[in-house]
């Protein structure tokens, strides 16, 4: 049960749940402006939905596994994985970060950033390193032509 409290969109919802806190509770009088944080709240979270849904779409395609706690039977390097190494973890702080501005929680948005890490400390190192063991030289090929998050 633990396992699957312990997966990326519980983390993205814990941390959009503190920004919601703070936007509702403590705003401090702070804003992004209005309009225009709408605006690029509303783009954000887009880009994130369609990194999300490419990816999942290249995963089902190649037939391997979607949860990070497994090792995938193939190495994805195709559609948006010729771009970036983990687009769907890039998708979920694209949607935390537009949230944020949506919201005008101010405070919140060194979330961001503390997300990014959580992330990358409790799944993509680890990921990575599984992939590593598993697919060899084809994955040291791989991390040299395509960056880990952009």
């Amino acid at each position: 049960m633990l396992k699957w409290l312990d997966m990326p969109p519980v983390w993205l919802l814990a941390f959009l749940a503190v920004a919601w806190v703070q936007a509702v509770h403590y705003p401090l009088g702070l804003s992004f402006g209005g309009a225009w944080a709408d605006f690029a709240g509303g783009i954000l979270v887009g880009g994130g939905l369609l990194l999300i849904a490419l990816a999942a779409y290249e995963f089902r395609r190649h037939r391997t596994t979607i949860v990070p706690h497994e090792v995938p039977a193939r190495l994805i390097q195709t559609g948006i994985f010729s771009r970036s190494r983990n687009p769907i973890y890039l998708g979920d702080a694209l949607i935390l970060a537009g949230l944020i501005l949506r919201w005008d929680a101010v405070v919140s948005l060194p979330l961001v950033p503390v997300f990014v890490w959580v992330i990358e400390k409790r799944f993509v190192e680890p990921e990575e390193d599984r992939m590593r063991r598993a697919f060899r030289m084809d994955f040291a090929r791989y991390c040299e032509k395509t960056r880990r998050w952009i």
